[in-house]
């Protein structure tokens, strides 16, 4: 079993990959945490590949800029994506939304 530093959350919103003048494809983020996500799209990058990315938040009119990602594996389970750079106005932004995801203990 995989031990994981940030807890992954299941989550179903729509993002955008981006290599600087290479491609810009949409995918479906389907989980994330603090520092990653995993993402369906058409496209199968290969693994160590930096890219940015863009969450899209359902309610939210801008989207969360991931500056830099890197692809750490790619398949058929999607893409799996390591955050490595996130200015720090998304990434508080990310940080709440991380927060909202967690799951709320009983106080008593």
């Amino acid at each position: 079993m995989v031990t994981r530093k940030y807890p992954r959350f299941s989550v179903s919103f729509s993002g955008t990959l981006v290599q600087k003048d290479q491609f810009r494809h949409a995918g479906s983020v389907r989980n994330l945490s603090a520092k990653g996500c995993r993402v369906d799209s058409i496209i199968s990058p290969y693994t160590g590949m930096q890219l940015s990315v863009q969450l899209h938040i359902p309610g939210e009119s801008r989207p969360i800029i991931i500056d830099k990602a890197a692809v750490r594996w790619s398949g058929s389970a999607g893409i799996g994506l390591e955050f490595l750079t996130v200015a720090p106005p998304h990434q508080d932004r990310l940080d709440r939304m991380i927060r909202q995801l967690q799951p709320k203990t009983d106080p008593h």
